[in-house]
């Protein structure tokens, strides 16, 4: 029996499943983000959606984005990342694009420094960010 022409099929859809993958990633990677100053809050008891201010949760605040929206932060120094759930309105103070809760700042090692330059991406959600990074 002649295998030769089953290999070729093989190797062929090898090849689509890699290059899929290499898609994904390179899709990923090359999403349109906010980049801006961010910082981080605990105080408060209750956020602007109704729920009790809980500072360990991995949430923010943003301007615009819906509430429930999910968003990949990565502190551009750093290159770490956390995703937070939107349940908050601000931040209030120019140059800044979001505000962390304690928790989420931790994630991206921004507690010291109490402000970091980061890249805020949608990841789950009917909003979108306007594009600046560069």
């Amino acid at each position: 029996m002649d295998f030769s022409k089953y290999r070729v099929s093989a190797f062929a859809c090898a090849a689509v499943a890699i290059g899929a993958v290499a898609f994904l990633q390179t899709d990923e990677a090359g999403a349109a983000g906010q980049c801006g100053k961010a910082s981080w809050y605990s105080a408060g008891s209750r956020t602007a959606n109704g729920e009790r201010m809980n500072a360990s949760a991995l949430a923010a605040a943003h301007r615009s984005l819906p509430f429930g929206t999910r968003v990949k932060v990565e502190n551009l120094s750093n290159g770490r990342s956390v995703v937070v759930r939107i349940n908050d309105r601000g931040p209030f103070i120019g140059g800044r694009v979001i505000d962390l809760t304690r928790g989420a700042a931790e994630q991206i090692g921004m507690i010291k420094s109490g402000v970091a330059r980061v890249k805020v991406t949608v990841v789950d959600g009917k909003g979108s960010v306007p594009s600046n990074c560069t």
